[in-house]
Parts: C-alpha cells; sequence; structure tokens
C-alpha cells in the first residue's frame, strides 16, 4: 500500500483513540502537513511528515509505513518516526509541573480543608431528619 487516507492512518498508528476523534481533531485543524491544514479524507504517502495538536504540545510524526489497518502497540517503530523537537517536550513538562502552582486560589474544587471548613460553616447536617417528623402542634 503506497497511500493511505490521513485519518485511518492518524487511527491505525495509535496516534488517536478512535477514528472518529481523528476526523474531529482534523476537522479542528489540529493536524497539519506541510503547515496546511488537511481533510481527512486528505492521502498520506512514505515521508511526509504529520503535525498533530494535542495542546500544549504539537507531536510530529514522520510516516515509514502507510497502514489502513490498526497494529498492535509493539509495531509503532516501523510506522512512524516521532521528530517532535525537544522544546515541546519540555512545554509539556512544564505545564504538568505548574499546573497547581499557577492556580487561581478560589478556582477548581475545594481541598478537603476548605470543605471542611464550608461543612463547619453551613452548620450541623441534617441527617436522620424525616420531614413528617413534625407534630401537629410544632407548626
Amino acid at each position: 500500500m503506497e497511500e493511505a487516507r490521513v485519518d485511518k492512518w492518524l487511527w491505525a498508528a495509535r496516534i488517536f483513540k478512535t477514528r472518529s476523534i481523528a476526523v474531529d481533531a482534523i476537522k479542528n485543524g489540529r493536524v497539519t502537513m506541510n503547515g496546511m491544514n488537511v481533510k481527512p479524507s486528505r492521502m498520506v504517502k512514505v515521508g511526509e511528515v504529520v503535525s498533530v495538536r494535542k495542546p500544549p504540545v504539537t507531536y510530529s510524526f514522520k510516516i515509514l509505513k502507510t497502514i489502513e489497518q490498526r497494529v498492535g502497540a509493539k509495531l509503532i517503530p516501523e510506522i512512524y518516526e516521532n521528530i517532535t523537537p525537544a522544546d515541546q517536550y519540555e512545554l509539556l513538562e512544564m505545564n504538568r509541573i505548574s499546573g497547581f502552582i499557577d492556580r487561581a486560589r478560589g478556582t477548581g474544587r475545594p481541598t478537603k480543608k476548605e470543605r471542611r471548613a464550608l461543612d463547619e460553616f453551613i452548620g450541623p447536617s441534617l441527617e436522620g431528619f424525616d420531614e413528617f417528623d413534625f407534630d401537629e402542634d410544632d407548626i
């Protein structure tokens, strides 16, 4: 096989988990070849470079073999060569490290300490409370 559809190749090469996710990524402009956006039906050839943007990183893959049937993970080195620049991986590492540091206070889920403070502020819980526990005289 000399050519393959780019959406099928991305799925078969295990870059995307499903073909529909690959198609969505292509349609949203996250897959490029030679700096140009492509369509899912674009045919790819051996030697071409496909760039896939999975924020915050843009991965680059040189096609070594065109396939349209998914292969096992052990065969991936025969299918493509990862030529992603090292600075992209540094960007990924920096993003991973700074994930919690840069979070503004008060955004996201409350911490355990904040949750306890909220529970204390709200007051005692109403566990075991039944709306029919009142007598007519209580009203």
